[in-house]
């Protein structure tokens, strides 16, 4: 089932906007997997969510996460090319509690639509937005940037 990820959100033009845009791939819900190795990357050293979310429509309590790209297939969105998005798993204690999709913005693209500095290679950055409602993972690996945005879990 495709979903969008944030109701209401507008095109804005630009790359990143049209990436942040990336259909939502909705998978069925299940308990946590054993992490694989199968075409898997590691984006990130680790990053602390500092807040309850929702990933995948599936509850990602607080913590801190290895971050990877994941070989599950994304179903392309019209106008979008095949890698503007990624799954993304979050995997702590070896194993994979949760996973997002992930829009990517291409290192060509990234000075035009960036407005504030990305993190340096191999790192992540947490943002919290819209007064706690979302929470923002970004990360660089390779110089491309992986955007990844949740919900924050009912309180």
């Amino acid at each position: 089932m495709v979903t969008s990820s944030f109701m209401g959100r507008a095109v804005a033009g630009s790359a990143l906007a049209a990436a942040l845009l990336a259909g939502h791939v909705q998978a069925q819900a299940g308990a946590a997997a054993p992490a694989s190795s199968v075409a898997a990357q590691a984006l990130a050293q680790s990053v602390r969510i500092p807040a309850g979310v929702r990933a995948n429509g599936q509850a990602l309590p607080a913590g801190v996460y290895t971050l990877r790209v994941s070989g599950d297939p994304v179903a392309p969105v019209v106008g979008q090319g095949p890698d503007s998005a990624r799954w993304v798993e979050f995997v702590q204690g070896g194993q994979v509690r949760g996973k997002e999709l992930a829009s990517v913005v291409a290192p060509a693209d990234v000075k035009a639509v960036a407005k504030r500095t990305p993190p340096a290679e191999g790192r992540g950055i947490v943002h919290v937005l819209r007064g706690a409602e979302y929470i923002r993972v970004w990360v660089n690996s390779g110089g491309s940037q992986y955007l990844v945005h949740l919900t924050a879990a009912a309180k």
